[in-house]
């Protein structure tokens, strides 16, 4: 996730200083999940969720290999947006069971056309699927969005529908990266360092793959 993250740069103190859109109203419209966190401006979110063909399939193709996907794979991504990630999977081979969901129905409204078939509404806290029905779950920059209770649900959720997991998020190092991921988040409710992280996960008895992304 590290080259697609350092691929967008990053000014901190312009996106708390903003006099139209000041942090507190900028978060308060991005946390609708709707227009303007996908599509609106980009000092209240991405500004613009596009699709663009292979930018996320280097990702897809590392997990479709680390974990020994085949053709016949059930794969779920939990927090899918637009669908942009699962579509790279299709593109890996349009025979693998794809699944999505996310709490954002604009997202779901505005999915990639291939994907929008595969995509549910709903949130990471009560994932409506059976006991491991998917042989591998992923959740990139979504957790952090989640407050403590929820986030305890997620994780057990997350081990409970699938045989295999890897999850992205936020943390933070060094205070310096602390301070860039309080002026750059809209959404958060975890602020945890890896060792706190690794704490949620040894509480809630998730055995999955794991990796942070900093804000350097």
């Amino acid at each position: 996730m590290s080259s697609i993250h350092k691929s967008t740069s990053r000014d901190y103190l312009a996106r708390v200083n903003d006099k139209e859109f000041p942090k507190a109203k900028a978060a308060s419209l991005a946390k609708q999940w709707g227009y303007d966190y996908w599509d609106g401006d980009r000092r209240i979110c991405y500004g613009g969720y596009k699709y663009i063909p292979g930018r996320w399939m280097p990702i897809a193709q590392r997990m479709y290999d680390h974990y020994s996907l085949r053709d016949d794979s059930k794969i779920l991504d939990i927090g899918c947006g637009k669908g942009f990630q699962l579509k790279e999977f299709h593109n890996i081979s349009n025979k693998i069971g794809l699944r999505g969901i996310d709490i954002s129905r604009y997202a779901l409204d505005n999915a990639h056309p291939d994907l929008a078939p595969f995509l549910d509404h709903g949130s990471a806290v009560e994932l409506p699927y059976s006991d491991n029905e998917f042989d591998f779950a992923f959740s990139i920059n979504t957790l952090h969005n989640l407050n403590n209770a929820d986030l305890e649900r997620a994780l057990q959720e997350i081990s409970r529908v699938s045989k295999k997991q890897y999850i992205c998020v936020e943390s933070f190092r060094t205070e310096e990266e602390k301070v860039n991921l309080l002026y750059w988040q809209l959404t958060c409710q975890q602020f945890n360092s890896p060792s706190d992280w690794e704490w949620w996960f040894s509480k809630t008895g998730f055995k999955g793959d794991y990796s942070f992304i900093f804000f350097e």
